[in-house]
């Protein structure tokens, strides 16, 4: 058989960064080339083993190889440079794993006939690749396979970086919002993405639907265990920080590879993020958007169960279980994210606030309030919260919905308190006003019913002809019966919450009871139109 012959060692120089480490490929794919398959490769440590990356490739009989190793390369060898004293042979095994090398490929024929047995049984005890090949192949072809391979990764992660860099860099330079952010980075990993605070509230997060409870019930705590991890568990954490100040960090779950590398792409979603808090300075955002939306999606019946919405409030820092609930909606002056948040903080709670509903006179918010589940919402709490809500408003009307334990029974009472607010529409006076859907019981039996179809049916009938003169000349007949409806026997505070004078008030009046052919002084009349009414404003028209 001829000799090979090596003048030297032979080193690669391999790059040092450029492909991540999912992009290169493993001691097993190598095996698979046809320039390997082509010298009879027998696996003799394989399993896990054979799943190592290879960063690089190193053709070398030398026995003092592993000073020259950085880690990841795989080795091609025929051995004659090695050892013949079985301890030392021992001992270049155990220094080729402590370089890190992926895998040993030793071609028999040239200096071994057989592998020797103390080499494989070093290599089976440090869980190191062996792979013996049993026909000559040309290493320079073995190489070159490699060697294009990884080069074609590095060019397709480099390209696939700028892409990333580009999508982010453009979503930070349109002042895209947080949970936007997110949505992109979750879509580019195709794995769930959480952004949380430094306190471990979850601030913006897009995840299943269905993944909801089992991941936020107990999210603060997996989240910490993340941290210290360090990424052990598949679970990526980078942190959004500038010039010195942190913000929160981004968690990427697990998910498939990227050919950019998974923490590359994290890295620029967090880059666009901090872009972002820099722009807004001591403006928090992050809270106001994505907090928004949560109790705007939560009304809109966008959540797959109960259970998983519920555990998705406690981790934006909203308790849920075992604490007492309450619907708010504050009009007629301005109220943020944290001035409600400081203001249920004053009474012993915590808040989220919504848009503002259609409707309601305005500026307006809804809020949910979370309260301890023995902490009393009287009077003398809700007017500390108003005024702590909105220190410096001349006016704030504070509609409150009945009290509640558990998510279902919240949302009943936030549309109860929209519901109060949208029939709340004379001239506010001075100060805070209070008003409670438990007073109202008719709003209460109208926002249980709402989604009834023959409650429905019953509103668009009896106002029918007041709806279509409304809409035909521009006309006003539904506010004025509802101004009518909110004094019944006293017209002049009904004329005066309609903003008319009383003549033409009382016009609007004789109008209205010829289009309906009905005594507006009759009792029931009046109890059906005003259900009719609270119909049509729980539906929002």
């Amino acid at each position: 058989m001829p000799e090979r012959r090596e003048d030297g060692p032979i080193r690669t120089d391999r790059p040092a960064n450029g492909v991540p480490p999912t992009g290169l490929p493993t001691v097993r794919e190598v095996l698979a080339l046809d320039a390997v398959a082509a010298g009879l490769p027998e696996v003799l440590v394989g399993g896990e083993a054979l799943d190592a990356r290879v960063r690089w490739v190193h053709l070398s009989d030398s026995a003092g190889i592993a000073r020259l190793l950085d880690g990841s390369e795989l080795l091609l060898s025929t051995g004659s440079g090695w050892p013949s004293e079985p301890a030392e042979l021992e001992h270049l095994i155990a220094e080729l794993v402590g370089a890190g090398l992926s895998g040993l490929v030793l071609e028999l024929g040239t200096h071994y006939r057989y592998v020797p047995a103390v080499v494989a049984a070093a290599a089976r005890r440090h869980r190191l690749a062996l792979v013996a090949l049993h026909r000559e192949v040309k290493f320079v072809a073995v190489t070159e396979a490699v060697h294009s391979r990884i080069i074609s990764a590095q060019t397709a992660a480099l390209r696939a970086r700028d892409e990333v860099h580009e999508q982010f860099t453009a979503l930070a330079l349109r002042g895209s919002p947080a949970d936007f952010v997110v949505h992109q980075l979750a879509q580019t990993l195709a794995s769930p993405v959480v952004l949380e605070n430094l306190a471990h509230e979850v601030v913006a997060a897009e995840v299943p639907l269905a993944m909801e409870e089992e991941l936020f019930t107990t999210w603060e705590a997996r989240s910490r265990a993340a941290h210290r991890a360090r990424g052990a568990d598949g679970w990526l954490v980078v942190p959004v920080e500038a010039r010195g100040i942190r913000w929160g960090h981004l968690v990427a779950l697990p998910g498939p590879a990227h050919p950019a590398g998974r923490a590359s792409v994290l890295e620029q979603g967090a880059i666009a993020l901090a872009l972002g808090r820099l722009a807004d300075g001591d403006d928090d955002e992050w809270a106001r958007i994505s907090r928004r939306r949560l109790l705007d999606g939560l009304l809109a019946g966008r959540f797959a169960g109960v259970g998983g919405a519920a555990a998705r409030l406690e981790a934006a820092g909203l308790p849920v279980e075992g604490s007492r609930l309450h619907g708010l909606v504050a009009s007629r002056a301005s109220a943020t994210a944290e001035a409600a948040d400081a203001a249920a903080r004053a009474i012993g709670g915590r808040a989220l606030v919504g848009s503002p509903p259609a409707g309601v006179p305005q500026p307006a918010a809804t809020i949910l309030l979370s309260l301890p589940a023995r902490a009393p919402f009287d009077d003398d709490a809700a007017m500390v919260f108003g005024r702590a809500l909105a220190p410096g408003a001349d006016r704030l009307v504070l509609s409150v919905g009945s009290g509640a334990e558990g998510l279902e029974a919240a949302l009943g009472s936030l549309q109860e308190a929209i519901d109060l607010a949208r029939g709340r529409s004379g001239r506010a006076v001075r100060g805070v006003q209070v008003h409670r859907a438990d007073d109202r019981p008719l709003v209460r039996l109208v926002t249980s019913l709402r989604d009834d179809h023959r409650l429905l049916e019953h509103g668009e009938r009896m106002l029918a002809p007041l709806i279509e003169h409304d809409l035909a000349r521009g006309g006003d007949l539904l506010d004025v019966l509802g101004a009518m409806l909110a004094h019944p026997g006293n017209r002049t505070a009904a004329a005066a919450a309609s903003h008319l004078s009383r003549s033409v008030f009382y016009q609007r009046i004789a109008l209205i009871q010829e289009l309906l052919g009905t005594d507006l002084d009759d009792g029931e009349t009046q109890a059906a139109l005003h259900l009719a009414l609270l119909v049509r404003r729980s539906a929002g028209r």
